[in-house]
């Protein structure tokens, strides 16, 4: 179990690591960097200059690679050496999309945002390879892990439909919301591995408004990603210097985001008052308000600041890592609730 457990921790890490990564992404405006999947500019590991993606003669082709000419992408049909001119039957047009441009910078934040993703690909199918020992004593741990591994591949191949769509706005919001969802799983394997008892104790009230604050946390995430599109679509349009003048006439959902922004401070405040006043044992309510406040500070920064390097990297992990918490407080919370049930059980048994 200890050589399990301490897997699901490092499938957690690693998971929270390629949402890091991500995050840096969506900040440096790579998410096109390589604008094939899995492969980037068809390599496994990608160009550094554009003159690898630029038709020589003479040349030794592989099949599956892919230039740049004429502003679209060309893939080879097959091994061959170009000959003193263009022949256009060793190339086919790549039909995904026509997004054909090449920033070294760019395609490498991509790639190691994939690189992230491959490693934790591997540390989920390790788990769940490590949980068959685990059969005779607790098959839900095994099958919760090949749940993961299944989770992740779908992962995997909503990453691929972000990149063919050019980055589609609901289609990455689907990508960040199934990222939580494993996460959420992979802590539901970590708790019941672990196999501890709570001391915390059980309030009907709490337990509801933890409820309430995790499905809020979503929407904002939900409703942050919708934000986060409006700022590049205005960025791109009018260019990096006139981040200043992006927010000042912005959509509904920018105002819905930061409305309820205070919702999400009073009801997190409200736990962890009625957690310290009734002595209930929760642990974790320090660091889920630490972590709003930097939310909380990375917002205004972004709004007020034009946007400071790194504000939105922080802001979309302080959100991960907030849903995280408290979704392992409700485990807690579960837990509590378990417990006493069994108590009561056994007194009337």
């Amino acid at each position: 179990m200890k050589t399990f457990l301490t897997s699901a921790k490092i499938t957690l890490v690693l998971v929270y690591l390629v949402i890091i990564a991500g995050a840096l992404v969506r900040m440096t405006g790579s998410g096109m960097g390589c604008p094939d999947w899995p492969k980037c500019f068809g390599y496994y590991i990608p160009p550094t200059d554009v003159a690898q993606l630029t038709w020589t003669p003479n040349h030794e082709y592989s099949k599956g690679q892919v230039i740049i000419k004429d502003e679209a992408l060309w893939v080879a049909t097959d091994d061959f050496v170009s000959g003193s001119e263009y022949n256009p039957t060793n190339w086919r047009q790549y039909t995904k999309h026509d997004y054909a441009i090449f920033n070294p910078k760019h395609t490498w934040i991509e790639y190691i945002n994939r690189l992230f993703g491959a490693l934790s690909g591997i540390a989920t199918f390790a788990m769940a390879v490590i949980s068959f020992r685990l059969w005779k004593s607790n098959k839900t741990l095994v099958l919760l892990s090949w749940l993961t591994v299944f989770l992740m591949g779908f992962q995997a191949w909503l990453g691929a439909t972000v990149v063919y769509s050019v980055l589609n706005p609901v289609k990455i919001t689907v990508h960040m919301v199934a990222a939580l969802v494993i996460v959420a799983l992979l802590l539901y394997i970590i708790r019941k591995a672990s196999g501890k008892e709570t001391s915390a104790q059980t309030d009907k009230q709490f337990s509801m408004v933890v409820i309430c604050a995790i499905v809020l946390s979503l929407v904002q995430i939900v409703l942050g990603t919708q934000v986060r599109q409006f700022v590049d679509a205005h960025t791109n349009e009018l260019g990096h210097d006139s981040l200043a003048t992006v927010l000042d006439s912005p959509e509904a959902s920018f105002y819905i985001h930061r409305t309820l922004s205070f919702l999400v401070i009073g009801i997190n405040v409200f736990l962890y008052i009625r957690n310290k006043k009734r002595n209930l044992g929760y642990g974790n309510l320090n660091w889920i308000l630490l972590v709003i406040g930097l939310e909380i500070l990375s917002g205004v920064a972004m709004y007020y600041f034009d946007f400071p390097f790194g504000s939105q990297t922080i802001h979309l992990v302080a959100a991960s890592a907030l849903f995280g918490l408290q979704f392992y407080l409700l485990l807690t919370v579960f837990s509590a609730k378990n417990r006493d049930r069994k108590i009561l059980y056994s007194q009337f048994k």
